[in-house]
């Protein structure tokens, strides 16, 4: 399973398309507002085999709730054990800053695709998505 937080629809199809291409076992769960995701996020993390997070989150229309933001994710992940790769895939500079200093506080490791180019999702994030995925099957076998 892969969590995300992402708050761009068509993003989220394109991840979902990646995904179904390179760990078609691994189904994708995503949230659009940071609070909700941090409420329920513990469910998944021991089935989880990746997290892909964005930074900025646009609030969605008719919803006057702030969304929040990938920081307070970041946050919120750290206070626990590390279950699985983590990839910061926003084009925020200083807070993909903020988000990883706070995995790195916590000893998680991560990695950042900056979402440059039209193909960045096909490209370099399934190039990262793929390989980390492949670490994590084979710390897994036994």
């Amino acid at each position: 399973m892969t969590l995300m937080l992402e708050d761009d629809a068509d993003r989220i199809r394109r991840f979902a398309a990646v995904l179904r291409r390179i760990a078609p076992e691994s189904p994708l769960i995503s949230w659009h507002d940071a609070h909700r995701m941090c409420r329920e996020v513990g469910e998944h993390p021991p089935s989880a085999r990746l997290i892909s997070m964005d930074h900025d989150l646009d609030p969605k229309p008719g919803v006057p709730d702030d969304p929040g933001d990938g920081v307070i994710v970041a946050r919120c992940l750290a206070l626990q054990a590390q279950p699985c790769p983590v990839i910061i895939h926003s084009s925020n500079g200083t807070r993909s800053d903020w988000m990883a200093g706070e995995f790195e506080l916590a000893g998680w490791s991560y990695r950042r695709v900056a979402p440059i180019g039209e193909r960045w999702i096909e490209e370099y994030w399934r190039s990262v998505a793929s390989e980390l995925l492949g670490r994590a099957a084979a710390s897994n076998r036994p």
